[in-house]
């Protein structure tokens, strides 16, 4: 008997030590939310008299086959899942606008949902129907992300022959196009769901839907598509140093604009808004050294002594935030749940090598005039500023569906609320 309790000890010792072996801890270049699915709900009860039985097998049927492909998939049937979503978002379309007089048959049902992967959360449940259209989007809106993260993960990272990452420009353009359509996806929902919502369903929903977290996310979204943008620009041979500056600047903007989203929110006290306001700070960072970066080598084409001046603050300013930016992405890595960042490659490996080298040369070149003009070293130069460029794609609810029998339609739900009372 003391074997066998040694023995399936060690073996669930074994299988722990197992399963952290095969713990593979993500790689974030987009940030991404965890996945929330549907799970199970006794639609037909709540909702029988109300929504006919026809479309009400039809959203527990999609419902269910959202729930089993993303768990069997583990959320990466993406093309798959989307399509089911947006049939399941039409029929709820359908039903909200055919039925205003129920406003949205608020506290009737409960739409129960939960987070993929993490048995800790509890199911969160959503009690009209506006609410799960907003739980709907919100999905597509992660799937989104998540489909332009693995478009930035190369299967194969070292298919240039020397180990360095490669990531093809289609590949980056069709990740821009997604991190816009995202955002798209998120606005709708501040615009035309929650800015509807009281307070006191606002302040019951989860923390990655609450409507800062929302709109954080979708203006750094905009701000990651203009950082693979500026990617793009180094690569091309055209793109002239004052367009990459714009870009770099634009990137400032728009990370600046989200973290003022969340900076001093209740809710980024925990949990992924916590993790998400370390990411845009990190990435606010790695802007901000490359707009400065750029500023200063447009500035110092300059033939003034004051700009050469300005241009080698700049390069020293841009040094100094590049070190405070690799501390930004470790204290991101960390917090909860942890996630791997992306090896050096693209934008950052380019201006890892040449922000610290021009930064030395310029400083050793134009040291006398430093020297000569104290004062230049008290403040930062202003960056310029620049119109955004980017903007979230615009969204529409899918078109409703057509019911052929809407003259019959209140007739023939009062016969079936009838005969699911008989039985």
């Amino acid at each position: 008997m003391g074997c066998a309790t040694s023995t399936s000890s060690d073996a669930v010792l074994g299988n722990k030590n197992e399963n952290k072996k095969k713990r593979i801890i993500p790689e974030s270049v987009v940030f991404v939310l965890q996945l929330r699915v549907p799970v199970h709900s006794d639609l037909h009860r709540q909702l029988k008299g109300v929504v006919p039985k026809t479309t009400i097998d039809r959203l527990t049927c999609l419902r269910n086959q959202i729930q089993l492909v993303a768990e069997g998939t583990g959320g990466s049937a993406i093309s798959e899942l989307r399509k089911a979503l947006e049939e399941y978002l039409s029929i709820l379309t359908s039903i909200i606008k055919k039925s205003p007089e129920n406003d949205g048959m608020k506290e009737c049902v409960e739409f129960k949902w939960k987070t993929l992967g993490d048995s800790r959360r509890g199911e969160t449940c959503f009690t009209n129907l506006p609410m799960e259209m907003l739980a709907v989007i919100h999905m597509m809106a992660t799937l989104a992300l998540t489909e332009a993260n693995s478009l930035m993960i190369p299967k194969d990272s070292s298919v240039s022959g020397i180990g360095v990452r490669v990531v093809s420009t289609d590949r980056r353009r069709d990740a821009v196009d997604l991190l816009l359509k995202a955002s798209g996806y998120l606005e709708f929902c501040i615009r035309e769901i929650l800015a509807h919502f009281p307070y006191d369903i606002k302040s019951k929903l989860p923390d990655d839907m609450q409507e800062s977290v929302i709109q954080a996310l979708s203006i750094q979204a905009l701000g990651q598509g203009t950082e693979i943008q500026l990617g793009l620009a180094i690569d091309s041979q055209k793109a002239t140093l004052s367009v990459k500056r714009r870009i770099a600047c634009e990137q400032v903007i728009y990370f600046s604009q989200a973290y003022h989203c969340l900076s001093g929110c209740e809710v980024v006290k925990h949990g992924c808004a916590k993790k998400l306001l370390r990411f845009i700070y990190w990435k606010f960072l790695e802007a901000k050294a490359a707009a400065y970066y750029y500023h200063g080598l447009v500035t110092d084409k300059g033939n003034e002594p004051a700009c050469h001046v300005t241009a080698v603050c700049c390069f020293l300013a841009a040094a100094e935030i590049l070190r405070e930016s690799k501390k930004a992405c470790l204290s991101f890595c960390l917090a909860p749940c942890v996630t791997r960042a992306p090896p050096m490659w693209g934008v950052m490996k380019h201006l890892n090598q040449k922000i610290p080298e021009v930064a030395y040369r310029k400083s050793q070149t134009y040291g006398y005039l430093l020297e000569e003009d104290e004062k230049a070293m008290q403040c930062l130069p202003e960056l310029p500023d620049f119109q955004l460029s980017l903007r979230p794609d615009e969204f529409e609810l899918p078109e409703m569906e057509t019911d052929s029998s809407k003259g019959n339609n209140q007739t023939h739900l009062l016969k079936e609320h009838l005969n699911d009372d008989d039985n």
